[in-house]
Formats: C-alpha cells, sequence, structure tokens
C-alpha cells in the first residue's frame, strides 16, 4: 500500500486516536482528548490537525492555564486507576514552560500526562524567533528543556519520521505503571506543518496489555513466614492500591489474618471506615491511634507507597528494635524502600497470593484487642475535634466533617495543599474507594479545581467537590470558567482563613513570628504587612466567572449551602466559608522541618533545641 502523506501534526493525531490500553480483558482508550491553550508555536500545526482530524475520538477541551490544564489531566488519569489520560498542547515559550508545574506534580505522584509543546524551529533560518531562550553554547536548546528533570520520557521531534519511533516508545511509557508518569514530546513549529510519507500501518490499532504479574515465590515464601512470626503487624495502603484497583483483595486479607490497615494520602479509601481493621490516616497527618500502632509494629507490609516522609514521620514513627518491612510494589525502587523485602508486581495479585499464603493464620488476639481500643480512643478524640468550638461560629474540623458526610458513596472529594490535606486526611471516614482524592505528593497549590475537573470528566456520575483555602484559590482558579464552558458539575468549598494559614501555623509552631503568610494590608512603621486582613470578595469573584456562590458563617449556613449545591443539577457552585487559623488540629508525629540555632528570637532557639532532640528519634533500617 502507498504510504499516506500527511503533515507531522496530523500523524500525530491519527496516531493518538487508536492508541488502547486493556487489563483483566477490559480496553480503555489511552489518551481520551486534548487539552490545549494555543499560541503561534501551535495553533497552525497542531491545532489546525485537531480540528481537522480530531473529532469525537478526541474531544479537545479549552482551558484557561497551562498548568491547570496538566493537573486536569493528571486528575482525570488518577480518578481512572492510571487506565488513560489527557494530552496537553501548548505554545512555544511561556506556554510550555507554564506546563513543567504540572509536569513534576504528575512524574512526583506516578500518574501519566501527555505533553505537546511547541517549540523553536527545527532548521533554524529565523532564528532566534518570538520567545527563543538563545543559549551562546548551544543552537539546540531551548525551553522545553526544562522538562527534561520532571518527564519520564523526553525527545524533540526535529524530523517527521522521528514519529515513528518516538510515539511507540511514548506510548508505551504512558501505559507502564512502573515508569508512568509525564511524557514530553516537544514539537518545533516548521516540524507540525511539514509532510511525511507514513506507513499505513502505523495508525493502526495498538493495545498496551497490562498484566497483573506475581511476586516471586521464594520471597513470597519468606514474607509469610516473616508475618506468621509477627506480633504485631500493620499494613501500610498507599496509591498503589487504588491504581491495580486492590481494595477486595486488601479486604480479604485484612479479614482473614486481622492485621490493621493504615493508609497515607493517595491511599485513602482502600477499606470503607466500617471495615473492622480499619485505622484511619498514617504519619505526620496521621491518627493518634495509627500512629500508635505504627510505632510499635514489628512487621509492616507496604503496599503501593513511596515511603515518603509524611508517612514515615520523617523516619521516626516505626520505633520497634527490630522492625521488618515488605514492599509489595511494581515499582522496583519504591519496594525495596527501608531495606523492605520485596514482593515484586501487581498490588492485587501479590495480596491474593498472601491471603493464600497466610490461609489459616491470624495475628495474635492481643494485638487485635489493642488496635480496637486504639481505634475506640480515636473515634471519641475525634468527636471532640469536630465538636462546636467556643468564640467561633465555624472551624475548618467541622467543615471536614459535614462535607465527608455529604459526600457518601457517590462523591469524591479533591483537595492537595495547604492545611486541608494534614486535617482531612485526620477526620476523613472513607464510604467508597474514590471518595477521596488527594495531591500531596508534590502538594501543589491550584491543583484542587482543576483537578476536580478532571475527576469530573473521568467519572461524569460522580458527585464532585473541589475542597481548598483561600491562598490556592487566588493561584489557580480559572478552571471555574471551564467547567462552566463544559456544562460540568462541580462544588467548589472554600476555607477562607485569610492567608497561608498552614504555613504560618509551621512558621510558629517553629518558634517564629507571624511573617509574610497572612493576607494583611502594609503598614506601620515598619512597613511590613501587619495592617487590616484584606477584604476579598470571593463570592462576587466566583459568581463573576459564571458560579452560583453562597457565604457560610456558621454551621447551619454550611449545611444549607451544601445541600442546596448537592440538589444542582448542573453548574458550578462555590461555598465561602470563613474558618480561624488559630484553631488548629494536634499532630500525632514529627516532621523534620529543620530550625535555626544561632536566631536571636528565644522561641526560635527553644525549638532548635526541641528539633535536635526530636532528631535522634529518626531511624535507618536498610
Amino acid at each position: 500500500m502507498k504510504p499516506l502523506p500527511l503533515s507531522t501534526a496530523a500523524a500525530l493525531v491519527r496516531f493518538l486516536s487508536r492508541q488502547y490500553i486493556r487489563r483483566d480483558g477490559v480496553e480503555h482508550r489511552l489518551i481520551h482528548g486534548i487539552c490545549g491553550i494555543f499560541g503561534h508555536g501551535n495553533v497552525t500545526g497542531f491545532g489546525q490537525a485537531l480540528e481537522e482530524f480530531g473529532g469525537r475520538d478526541l474531544p479537545y477541551y479549552q482551558p484557561k492555564n497551562e498548568q491547570a490544564m496538566v493537573h486536569t489531566a493528571a486528575a482525570f488519569a488518577k480518578a481512572r486507576h492510571r487506565l488513560g489520560t489527557l494530552a496537553c498542547t501548548s505554545s512555544i515559550g511561556p506556554g510550555a514552560t507554564n506546563m513543567i508545574t504540572g509536569a513534576a506534580t504528575a512524574t512526583v505522584n506516578r500518574l501519566p500526562v501527555l505533553l505537546l509543546p511547541g517549540d523553536i524551529f527545527a532548521n533554524r533560518r529565523p532564528a532566534p524567533v518570538l520567545q527563543q531562550l538563545e543559549n551562546p553554547g548551544s543552537q539546540d536548546i531551548s525551553v522545553n528543556d526544562c522538562f527534561r528533570p520532571v518527564s519520564r520520557y523526553w525527545d524533540r521531534i526535529n524530523r517527521p519520521e522521528q514519529l515513528l519511533t518516538a510515539l511507540p516508545e511514548a506510548m508505551r511509557m504512558l501505559a507502564d505503571p512502573a515508569e508512568t508518569g509525564a511524557v514530553t514530546l516537544a514539537l518545533p513549529e516548521d516540524v507540525q506543518a511539514e509532510t511525511g510519507l507514513w506507513p499505513r500501518h502505523f495508525f493502526e490499532k495498538r493495545v498496551y496489555e497490562i498484566s497483573r504479574t506475581p511476586c516471586a515465590t521464594d520471597a513470597l515464601r519468606t514474607a509469610a513466614s516473616w508475618l506468621r512470626g509477627a506480633r504485631r503487624p500493620l499494613i501500610i495502603a498507599g496509591g498503589g492500591v487504588h491504581y491495580s484497583e486492590a481494595e477486595p483483595a486488601l479486604a480479604a486479607l485484612a479479614a482473614a489474618t486481622g492485621i490493621p490497615v493504615a493508609f497515607t494520602q493517595a491511599g485513602m479509601g482502600g477499606l470503607p471506615h466500617a471495615h473492622p481493621a480499619w485505622l484511619g490516616a498514617l504519619g505526620v497527618t496521621g491518627t493518634a491511634a495509627a500512629n500508635a500502632i505504627a510505632s510499635r509494629a514489628d512487621v509492616v507490609i507496604a503496599v503501593g507507597t513511596r515511603l515518603g516522609d509524611f508517612t514515615t514521620a520523617s523516619k521516626t514513627l516505626f520505633q520497634h528494635p527490630q522492625v521488618r518491612f515488605i514492599g509489595v510494589n511494581v515499582h522496583a525502587a519504591d519496594a525495596h524502600k527501608h531495606g523492605a523485602l520485596p514482593l515484586i508486581g501487581d498490588a492485587r495479585a501479590v495480596l491474593t497470593q498472601l491471603s493464600r499464603a497466610l490461609a489459616g493464620w491470624r495475628a495474635p488476639a492481643v494485638h487485635r484487642k489493642e488496635v480496637q481500643r486504639a481505634r475506640a480512643a480515636w473515634e471519641r478524640t475525634r468527636a471532640t475535634l469536630v465538636a462546636p468550638q467556643r468564640d467561633h461560629n465555624l472551624t475548618q474540623a467541622q467543615l471536614i466533617n459535614e462535607l465527608n458526610a455529604v459526600c457518601g458513596k457517590d462523591g469524591t472529594v479533591v483537595h492537595g495543599s495547604g492545611g486541608i490535606p494534614g486535617d482531612i486526611h485526620k477526620l476523613w471516614r472513607s464510604h467508597s474507594p474514590d471518595d477521596y482524592h488527594s495531591e500531596y505528593g508534590y502538594s501543589c497549590m491550584g491543583y484542587e479545581i482543576a483537578g476536580a475537573l478532571g475527576v469530573k470528566l473521568a467519572r461524569p456520575e460522580r458527585e464532585v467537590y473541589a475542597f481548598l483555602g483561600d491562598g490556592s484559590y487566588l493561584m489557580l482558579h480559572t478552571e471555574i470558567v471551564t467547567a462552566v464552558q463544559e456544562g460540568l458539575k462541580l462544588t467548589v468549598v472554600l476555607a477562607d482563613n485569610h492567608g497561608y494559614g498552614c504555613i504560618q501555623g509551621l512558621q510558629r509552631g517553629c518558634g517564629g513570628r507571624s511573617f509574610g503568610n497572612e493576607f494583611r494590608h502594609r503598614t506601620g512603621a515598619r512597613g511590613r504587612l501587619e495592617g487590616a486582613p484584606l477584604a476579598i470578595d470571593f463570592v462576587r469573584n466566583a459568581t463573576s466567572l459564571g458560579a452560583t456562590a453562597r457565604a457560610a458563617s456558621t454551621l447551619p449556613e454550611l449545611r444549607a449551602a451544601l445541600a442546596e449545591a448537592r440538589s444542582a443539577p448542573k453548574g458550578v457552585f462555590l461555598i465561602h466559608a470563613t474558618v480561624p487559623a488559630e484553631v488548629r488540629l494536634p499532630g500525632y508525629a514529627w516532621w523534620d522541618v529543620p530550625v535555626s540555632a544561632t536566631s536571636r528570637v528565644r522561641t526560635v532557639k527553644t525549638m532548635s533545641r526541641a528539633y535536635e532532640k526530636a532528631r535522634r528519634r529518626q531511624r535507618f533500617y536498610y
């Protein structure tokens, strides 16, 4: 058959529309659509091709910020358990570099996104062109080289035929559960429009098979022997439980063995709150119950988690003198962390293997009773934390409690930065696997509304709530317009504490004075930001963007607003709730944040001594 003459951009569009991913016999599109903002670097190339050849197979979404559209794509991928994503295209220059933060967020969280930034001319004739970064040491560098360290795969397409080898490798990386992350293909402006002759079989349907790989038999046997000899075992459920859709296997293992389960931010929902093995959040943002059990655990099974510092409390959480770790992960490096016995494989497959290997064994009765006592004590503590507080009409804890109740089994709450992740992680009671969506690998401010948009595109049947603070809202709220444009229903719950209250709390907790974190007018002899709080009308702002908005300053007003938002048939609904920054939930674990030993501030010097004392509890398990 004769080759097919198409521009590079048209060939790219045609190829993307024929890519699929398959697991458990079910096929899914790999690329579900294109988010794009156009400029001279992509409008006449990829933009023209998308308009001409995209159609229903590759629907186009018009975001309002390049960083936001990558967050949307990452959240879409997370909501679909990495079985499909969106592609994002931008012009050259600032349009491209605006995507770098989103790329880092996706790669840190191991979520597939495809980035297609425009690039400078490959033929170099008109150089230097508008928005070109000139480097005297090389003419082969552009701002898109900044994507290299935050991409799992990076390539620049300087000739049309390079797509023949670049695209299959890029798709393989997106589909690979162990290697996935941001994939960047930089597209020079001239090459996008250049015509190539393409073999027709290049555009045939391609399916990337995701197999459920079991772990090695010898390692499984050793893990089973460790657990059978354990006195205080613990399971940590991470995001890999959801990506593998291993929730039933986890529930079965926990029920059969009586091993308690604690959850990372990404792992919340791995078991419902009603399950007797449910211990709640673990680590720096964890519950008193989970952290107490973890501190005494002798064998820890880490399932689908990177074991970051928030999970391990900066390596101070696990204090049993002979503690041992078992790492269940598709990613070999993660499976080996803390010197763990690695069970490398699909989480669902490996948990099923463990259930069979441990048939007839249960954790000691003393341990199981200790777990239930710790859980009951935490429930009593939680009740006091969400109760009305004297002198305050509404607190963030109450806001979370009401949102938890209204979210139910068919809702998803999306959050990602500030003090909200710490509080919601502690207080959340999971109803279903998909009711809690956290971006806390990168904790990127501005993720929440764009992420909620991605969740709604991926799971249109769910009630989706973006939960964020005023600081994050001011950084990136423009995707409200995109949701309105698409006719999507979103509820935005805005907790207003007049600034970056989370970091102010950390600042004060480390002995410092309030500086640079409150939204105040500049005033006084020193000219600092110490005047009256800024009066920001978030209700009018959201209304101007096309949303319906309500203010809620009391608990009855909050409940009424949540009920109104829930009953609305469509549209964006924003609830603005003012909460006191000084009312904070207690912490039950340490986080390594260095404090100056030579500060002239007395309270800082005091906290520095406490910091040095706390560091002595850090352990290195390898």
